[in-house]
């Protein structure tokens, strides 16, 4: 059992947008755009306030295909599950600070010859918005030896 999931696996992380979110990502990324950290040149702009940087919404993700990662483990995967990209990756809708989103997986396809998974991933907002769309893939290390 190369995956230990199944086609169809789905795993989802929520949580809700703060200040200190946005200002944690600028720090880490070195992103500080007005329009993610300057309240007052945020309301000037068309969105009225500051907007979630684009890896922040992507990074609630990680935590969806990390918990795939797991639960495959867990049922006997051979391998290690690691992240090789995204793919195909669109913004549809701003997430905004008090926004509570809410990060989708779910794997489409496994190719056992490759070892290599595909999922299809979104983010809403409570509003029932997709702020983000992307494919995921996966690669299944085998271990040595």
């Amino acid at each position: 059992m190369i995956f230990g999931i199944e086609t169809g696996a789905e795993s989802s992380f929520a949580k809700t947008l703060t200040e200190r979110d946005l200002l944690l990502t600028a720090e880490i990324t070195g992103d500080h755009d007005p329009l993610h950290v300057d309240a007052d040149y945020a309301a000037r702009t068309p969105y009225g306030q500051r907007i979630a940087h684009g890896a922040l919404v992507l990074g609630l993700l990680s935590a969806t295909a990390s918990a795939m990662a797991q639960r495959a483990i867990a049922a006997g995967a051979e391998g290690v599950p690691v992240s090789i990209g995204y793919d195909r990756v669109r913004f549809l809708a701003p997430a905004f600070i008090g926004d509570s989103l809410t990060a989708r997986y779910r794997v489409d396809s496994l190719d056992a010859a490759r070892r290599r998974s595909e999922a299809a991933c979104e983010v809403m907002n409570q509003k029932g918005e997709t702020c983000l769309v992307a494919r995921h893939l996966m690669k299944w290390v085998a271990q040595p030896g």
